[in-house]
């Protein structure tokens, strides 16, 4: 069985990246528009048979969907890239579900220097992850 090119590889790892961010986002529009929901069984019943209409399962479920298809194609990379190449990149989804959640204006997330400066710092090891270095070349 031949293996997939990196390119490949590569391609499914940024479309599970993209789908996992919009899974999360998802999962966070549904959840914010539904009602409490308490702590118990009988709370969590009484809450969604009060739920005036079904968007906010129907966002969650689509978060659902997006993580299946996330794994799917996180599959896929791990069929054509080396694991110390593909495994970082999930990181990339930090840095998305962070820009998504300060610019979708639903969610109301704040814009913090200390939280951008640490998305960038990911995005910074996730670049150096990716360098051309071979593995066990050790330079001093």
């Amino acid at each position: 069985m031949r293996t997939p090119s990196p390119s490949i590889g590569y391609l499914m790892a940024a479309a599970s990246i993209v789908l996992v961010t919009l899974a999360q986002l998802l999962f966070k529009s549904g959840l914010i528009a539904l009602p409490d929901m308490g702590h118990s069984l009988s709370e969590l019943l009484c809450a969604l048979r009060q739920i005036t209409h079904l968007q906010p399962l129907w966002l969650i479920a689509l978060g659902i969907v997006g993580y299946g298809g996330s794994l799917l194609c996180w599959l896929g990379a791990l069929r054509s890239l080396p694991l110390h190449r593909a495994y970082p990149l999930l990181a990339l989804s930090y840095g998305l579900v962070y820009l998504g959640a300060v610019l979708l204006p639903w969610l109301n997330e704040p814009l913090s220097w200390s939280k951008t400066l640490g998305v960038v710092l990911i995005m910074l090891g996730v670049g150096l992850s990716q360098s051309s270095g071979k593995p066990g070349n050790h330079q001093p």
